[in-house]
């Protein structure tokens, strides 16, 4: 049997979620998730930091969307966590340099998140005297203190967003999985129980899988893309105080799209360190390095074709990747790297493994890292490609401009809803 439906949103992570809700609150109109997993937000969404950022260290040319719309979210989130009972710890963050260089970064971020809107008596540079009295564990060259950062659990904000998109109307369907889109006068989308289901508008937000979704049409061909598994250290109850802020680290390569080392305050006080960025076959490898042996195979055919190959050709590149397996494999290694700025960490600290997550960036034809979110429209489709941290921070003010730019296009020519929201769109009161 074929069900039909006005929408349809392929993945339910934040953003796809958080795009059904604007969806069922807006307009008069039949909307499906299609989510592959028994819930929502089982994937990076759920796996990340837990912190909702400020964007003090996005670059306002090649990433102000993204920066706007990070900035805009945080008191967005703040209202969802407030109705819904969801911790919302303000612990502030010190972004770390570790030496002149890193220093000098330090001042452009401080232009950029002027440029971003960030006020700028939420921001300070500081000597690394004044990063000493605000914590004493802390050794750096110096810092930026940011008062606005906040520790929170974005899971529980997906899953809350995800009740008021339902109660508004939008269906949403677990164990789901994509084989293959065929369009003619509608999307007809097969899935992996057999069962077939159809949307005028198709809307593909699918994370660590969207660009493998795009491709199904026919989009994107000439881009591939990778994923990295990012590994976290509990710290010891005892030692959770090291430090009483988020610590950041300025990026040794800032070419790549990987964190240096952090220190990460959980809203309930815990502390975890990482991460690494371990090259996987998949986004759903959290343990081992090979995953099942056909997905291994097909990503590696893959980079052996794609834009990819290029980056592997590239001998800096593979030396950072040789560093990052081996802080995979000893925890002493990881641990040295966050005592170069808190000296007092130690292995047996860390008894214990954290949440592992994923990032998955695209790689362009000529084998560099896509810098920003890909946006492509096709027909009566939308797909977002790239879209990565903070992407969970920004996901309420970022999902918003979409709605809005497919109603710039014509494709959301629907009857409008006037629903009891928790947030609103300018020109709403």
């Amino acid at each position: 049997m074929l069900s039909r439906y006005d929408i349809i949103v392929i993945g339910g992570g934040v953003l796809g979620t958080c795009i059904s809700y604007w969806l069922s609150s807006l307009f008069t109109t039949s909307i499906c998730v299609i989510e592959k997993e028994s819930d929502v937000a089982m994937h990076a969404s759920s796996r990340n930091t837990g912190i909702a950022h400020s964007p003090f260290y996005l670059n306002p040319r090649t990433r102000s969307r993204l920066a706007r719309a990070t900035l805009a979210s945080r008191d967005m989130w703040a209202l969802v966590a407030k109705k819904h009972k969801i911790p919302w710890s303000n612990t502030g963050v010190l972004e770390l340099a570790l030496n002149e260089v890193q220093y000098h970064s330090l001042k452009r971020y401080m232009r950029w998140g002027k440029q971003n809107g960030i006020p700028e008596d939420s921001l300070a540079l500081l000597d690394s005297q004044q990063v000493s009295r605000l914590e004493p564990n802390v050794r750096c060259h110096s810092a930026i203190h940011c008062s606005l950062e906040v520790s929170t659990d974005f899971g529980r904000l997906t899953r809350a967003i995800r009740d008021e998109s339902a109660r508004h109307g939008t269906k949403f369907l677990m164990h789901k999985d994509v084989v293959s889109i065929k369009k003619d006068d509608t999307y007809k989308i097969a899935l992996g129980d057999g069962s077939t289901i159809s949307a005028n508008i198709l809307i593909n937000c699918a994370g660590g899988n969207s660009l493998d979704v795009a491709q199904m049409l026919g989009l994107a061909e000439s881009y591939s893309d990778l994923h990295f598994r990012g590994e976290y250290w509990v710290v010891d109850p005892k030692y959770q105080n090291l430090a009483k802020s988020t610590l950041y680290t300025v990026a040794e390569f800032e070419e790549y799209p990987f964190l240096d080392p952090h220190w990460i305050k959980k809203p309930d006080g815990t502390a975890e360190v990482g991460p690494n960025a371990v090259p996987v076959p998949s986004p759903e490898t959290y343990s081992g390095y090979m995953g099942d042996a056909t997905t291994a195979a097909s990503k590696l055919a893959q980079v052996l074709t794609g834009g990819a190959l290029k980056l592997f050709s590239t001998p800096e590149f593979i030396a950072l990747i040789s560093k990052e397996w081996l802080s995979s494999v000893s925890k002493t290694v990881m641990i040295s790297r966050i005592r170069k700025f808190l000296p007092d960490a130690r292995p047996g600290l860390f008894p214990s493994r954290g949440t592992a997550g994923i990032r998955s960036p695209v790689i362009t034809p000529e084998g560099r890292f896509l810098p920003d979110v890909m946006e492509i429209i096709d027909d009566h489709s939308l797909h977002i490609l790239n879209y990565n941290s903070p992407g969970a921070t920004g996901a309420p003010a970022y999902s918003a401009y979409i709605i809005q730019r497919m109603q710039e296009t014509g494709m959301l020519d629907l009857p409008e809803s006037h629903k009891d929201m928790i947030w609103r769109t300018q020109g709403q009161s």
